[in-house]
This record gives structure tokens, C-alpha cells and sequence, in this order.
């Protein structure tokens, strides 16, 4: 499946009323004393590339009015990730708003999965800027487990509430 960066940014100035919807996947396990490790995607394309902390992201994406939320988050981590997610019953952690208005809503669900080799779908844009060529890239380049303390630096800052709602929920597990 492939995303055109400009139809996906056709509404940009429009963006407070955009939604996403996601699973954060995790596992016990974790150096960092949590006892909980977390699944974590980093972003593909050219602007990513060189960008590690704080540039990661829980598989997730934006949804129409007409798609269930939750039913949007498991589309979106099969799309991302190239697998199903884990079966499992997802509990919800609520929603967090971005800077940008956009507000994500994610699930927490148990699961192991080998994220050694992702299979993410494709998308368009402009690269280099103003060249006028158009070049396709993987939406998620790799994907990693991490323990909580590692995963808080490498998240993008609107999502690390979720870490905090996830603990709380399924403790430490020590």
C-alpha cells in the first residue's frame, strides 16, 4: 500500500481534528528494572535517517470517522510492522494530543514478536526537495524491543505518557 506525502498532507492546516490510533506491544523482560519491554518503530524516508532518540514512535496511524479505532490500530501495526499483531485482549490506555493537535489513542497488548526483519508499506514524496522527482520509502525502516527507561528516551515526547499509563496497569512485573 502506498501514501502520497502531499494527499496525506492535502489538510495539513487542518490537522487538530486528525486522529491516530495504535498498539503499544510489550513483553516481560527489561534491563532497566521495569520488567516490561516495549515494541518501537522508527520512522523511514530521508528526514528520519540520522535521527534516533526521540524520533521512535509505537506502530500507529491516522483513521477515517467510518473506521473503529481499535480496528485501525491493528490495520495500522499490520502495515507498519508486515505481521499481525499478537492475539491477545488489548486494554486501553487512553489518548495523549500532540503539539500539532493530533491526537493518538493507543492500546497496550502482550505479545513476542521477531522484529528483525520488517516488511513495512510504502510511501511517496518529493526527494530531494524542490528536485521534482518522487521516490517511494518504507513508512517504518526497523523495529526494536526496548525497556522502559531506554524506550522513554527514544519516543517521540506526545507518546510517552503511554509507558506511564502501560506500568500502571500491568506493574512491574518484578
Amino acid at each position: 500500500m502506498r501514501t502520497s506525502i502531499a494527499a496525506a498532507g492535502a489538510g495539513y492546516g487542518a490537522l487538530v481534528h486528525k486522529r491516530s490510533a495504535g498498539l503499544l506491544v510489550w513483553r516481560r523482560g527489561g534491563s532497566d528494572g521495569s520488567g516490561v519491554e516495549v515494541l518501537l518503530a522508527h520512522p523511514g524516508g530521508p528526514l528520519f535517517v540520522n535521527k534516533d532518540d526521540g524520533h521512535w514512535s509505537m506502530p500507529k496511524g491516522e483513521y477515517d470517522s467510518d473506521e473503529e479505532p481499535l480496528a485501525a490500530a491493528n490495520r495500522e501495526f499490520a502495515e507498519e510492522i508486515g505481521v499481525a499483531p499478537p492475539p491477545g485482549d488489548p486494554v486501553a490506555l487512553g489518548e495523549s494530543r500532540q503539539r500539532s493537535g493530533k491526537v493518538n489513542t493507543i492500546w497496550a497488548v502482550e505479545g513476542d514478536l521477531d522484529v528483525t526483519e520488517v516488511e513495512s508499506n510504502l510511501f511517496e514524496m518529493e526527494w530531494p526537495p524542490r528536485s521534482g522527482r518522487v521516490q517511494e520509502f518504507p513508512e517504518i525502516d526497523r523495529a526494536g524491543w526496548f525497556d522502559v527507561a531506554t524506550a522513554r528516551r527514544k519516543l517521540f515526547e506526545s507518546q510517552q505518557v503511554f509507558l506511564d499509563r502501560l506500568l500502571a496497569v500491568v506493574g512491574s512485573g518484578s
